[in-house]
């Protein structure tokens, strides 16, 4: 939650009451980001803002591949900073991947770090009503394949990302949904997937609002399964694992047929400490659906939120 007397471009103006009555406060100002699914979940009205994050993912002791299951083990870390210029109430510029991660696997899989590939593109606020504290965006944003092949990126031609968000605060709570659709220019070298993420939050104080989230990835249709990733058992891996590997990292898995759908649930909070324009969060997150089929373990998130 951030205190109404906090600012970012693009604020709502407020409405001005009689002379002897202080403005309206901003309706959005109690508004908190979600924090799992980063890369693709985020609020429905724009800001200007910095989002630095930090995951911590513990990977399965094995994994389901068409040879049977295989050990990993091991986690890998992200260190990323996202960023959003409002230009308007309505509109915003919004990088919502990049960072530097660190691969650290147990077993058969080889110990890497690198760059992430770069996402960017536009939000706007279809539907805007401060009155009744809702809104829902449109936004498209493109993935551009500029990371490191060492940590699974830079494959392919782009991924094209178009979404709809909510965003409705009812009391105390606090209710937001995104769709969207990861759409490879390059069908062959990445997996078609549909993301879903929804929130949902409590101001239990005016400084601590605890959340729980749930994420659901499926496939659509499956990569070719190309040698690619050849620090990894010789680049074989998008033929031989039976799944996609969710929100950071799309190998174009030819057999991610074999378990299209992953499905995580988080539980978190969010603190802003009076005053102040920035917010920290934490989460932790499993698997609802089959662990091995997917390379989440658990995963621990912490983040900030400033707001300019």
């Amino acid at each position: 939650m951030v205190t109404a007397g906090s600012s970012f471009a693009g604020d709502w103006a407020p409405a001005k009451g009689p002379i002897d009555k202080a403005p309206i406060e901003d309706p959005f100002a109690e508004a908190i980001r979600p924090i799992s699914n980063p890369t693709h979940f985020d609020l429905a009205i724009p800001r200007t803002q910095l989002h630095p994050i930090f995951i911590y993912n513990e990977m399965p002791d094995t994994v389901d591949t068409i040879l049977g299951q295989v050990p990993v083990g091991g986690d890998y870390q992200l260190y990323a900073l996202q960023f959003e210029i409002a230009l308007s109430e309505r509109l915003s510029i919004n990088a919502t991947k990049d960072g530097y991660i660190v691969f650290d696997p147990q077993s058969v899989l080889t110990q890497t770090e690198g760059f992430a590939n770069l996402g960017a593109g536009l939000k706007y606020a279809w539907l805007y009503q401060p009155e009744k504290k809702l809104a829902s965006n449109v936004q498209l944003l493109f993935e551009i394949p500029l990371g490191d092949r060492a940590v699974w990126q830079g494959t392919g031609d782009g991924v094209l990302i178009p979404s709809v968000s909510t965003l409705k605060l009812a009391g105390p709570f606090q209710f937001a949904h995104q769709f969207g659709f990861k759409l490879p220019l390059d069908d062959n070298a990445e997996s078609t997937i549909f993301y879903t993420s929804a929130h949902v939050s409590f101001e239990a104080t005016k400084w601590f609002q605890p959340l729980a989230e749930i994420s659901w990835f499926s496939v659509i249709d499956e990569g070719d399964g190309g040698p690619r990733f050849g620090d990894h058992i010789g680049g074989a891996l998008p033929a031989v694992v039976g799944f996609e590997a969710g929100d950071l990292v799309n190998w174009g898995a030819a057999n991610a047929n074999r378990n299209p759908n992953f499905v995580t649930g988080a539980l978190g909070f969010r603190i802003t400490p009076p005053g102040k324009p920035y917010t920290f969060g934490a989460a932790w997150e499993a698997p609802l659906t089959t662990e091995n089929e997917g390379l989440l373990e658990n995963r621990f998130t912490v983040d900030m939120v400033w707001k300019f």
